[in-house]
This record gives C-alpha cells, sequence and structure tokens, in this order.
C-alpha cells in the first residue's frame, strides 16, 4: 500500500485550524488531525474535501477579521 496505490483507503482529516487533508487509514493519525468520519479512496476523499472546505483561510484568521469587521463596526 501506498499514497499512489489505487487500492488504498484513505480517511478525510482535519486540524484545529479546519485544514482538510487525507491520510492513509493503514498509518496512525498525527497529532493535532482528527478523522470527520469519511473514508474511502483518494479521488472520493478530495472530492468531499473540495465540497466541504469552501474556505480556505485557517480559523484563527477567519476569527481574526470578524473581530476586526465587529469593532469597525462599532467605531
Amino acid at each position: 500500500m501506498s499514497w499512489d496505490d489505487e487500492d488504498t483507503i484513505f480517511e478525510v482529516v482535519v486540524n484545529h485550524e479546519e485544514q482538510y487533508s487525507i491520510w492513509p487509514n493503514y498509518k496512525e493519525i498525527p497529532r493535532g488531525w482528527r478523522a470527520v468520519g469519511v473514508s474511502g479512496r483518494k479521488q472520493e476523499c478530495l472530492a468531499h474535501i473540495d465540497r466541504v472546505w469552501t474556505d480556505m483561510r485557517p480559523l484563527s484568521l477567519r476569527k481574526l477579521m470578524a473581530a476586526d469587521a465587529a469593532a469597525a463596526r462599532q467605531s
């Protein structure tokens, strides 16, 4: 099994910044990442990520920008 093997099953994983990736299911998921409950072949997992990861900005940046916009509205 390898990353390029068509039969490899992957897990869709996400980190604390809500950034997505895939990870082969035969390997332990690295610290800081968690499975989202979607698994399958590489292209299936990547298609899922394309559907759900619509804002590529890290969560911390989105929060900062929202706070800045709220502060600007209050000024």
